[in-house]
C-alpha cells in the first residue's frame, strides 16, 4: 500500500529525479516533492509517496545519499491542532 515518508539531511543539490532512482530498488515511486524556500533554494528535506513506506524507513534510514546520511521516516498527514503550522500536507514523525 503506498504511503508517504519523510526524507531530510539532503544535498542542496540532490534533484527529485535523483531521489527517485535512489528510492525505486525498495517500491515504486509514485511522487517525489522536495521543499524549498521563497527564493526557490532547496530546505534539504522532502517527501516521497512510495508503494512499500515501510521498507524504504527501514532499508534507506542512515544510508549515504551523494555524502550525505539520509534520514527517512514515515510522514505523518498535519492536523489541524496546530493550524499556525499547517502549511504543509505532511510534517516528520518524530518531531513533536
Amino acid at each position: 500500500m503506498p504511503g508517504d515518508i519523510f526524507v531530510g539531511n539532503l544535498p542542496f543539490d540532490a534533484t527529485e529525479v535523483q531521489l527517485k532512482e535512489h528510492f525505486q530498488p525498495v517500491g515504486e515511486v509514485h511522487s517525489v516533492q522536495l521543499m524549498t524556500d521563497r527564493k526557490g533554494r532547496s530546505r534539504c528535506f522532502g517527501f516521497i509517496m512510495i508503494e512499500n513506506p515501510e521498507d524504504a524507513v527501514s532499508e534507506l534510514n542512515e544510508k549515504e545519499f551523494r555524502g550525505r546520511k539520509l534520514r527517512v521516516s514515515r510522514a505523518i498527514p498535519n492536523t489541524p491542532t496546530r493550524p499556525h503550522h499547517g502549511h504543509g500536507r505532511f510534517r516528520r514523525n518524530d518531531r513533536y
